[in-house]
C-alpha cells in the first residue's frame, strides 16, 4: 500500500469521523429506524462469524449436494 492510501485509511477510524458518520446516518434514517438497522447489522455479523467458525472447525463434515447425489447413485447400483 502506498503511504497516502495508508494514511487515508487510518484517518477514517478516528472518533471525530465516526461521530460525523453517526450524525449523517441519524439524519438519513431517523431516530426510529437507526436501532433496527444496528440490530440487523449485529445479527448479520454474528451469523457470519458463527458460520465462519463452523466452517473452520469441521470442514470434512460439509458435503456438496452433487457429492451426496453421486454417493446415493453408487449405492443403488450395488
Amino acid at each position: 500500500m502506498h503511504a497516502p492510501e495508508k494514511a487515508m485509511i487510518e484517518g477514517l477510524l478516528q472518533p471525530s469521523h465516526l461521530l460525523i458518520i453517526l450524525v449523517v446516518a441519524l439524519f438519513i434514517f431517523g431516530p426510529k429506524k437507526l436501532p433496527e438497522l444496528g440490530q440487523g447489522l449485529g445479527k448479520g455479523i454474528r451469523s457470519f462469524r458463527d458460520s465462519m467458525k463452523a466452517a473452520t472447525e469441521e470442514p470434512e463434515k460439509i458435503e456438496t449436494p452433487a457429492a451426496q447425489a453421486g454417493d446415493s447413485n453408487t449405492q443403488n447400483k450395488s
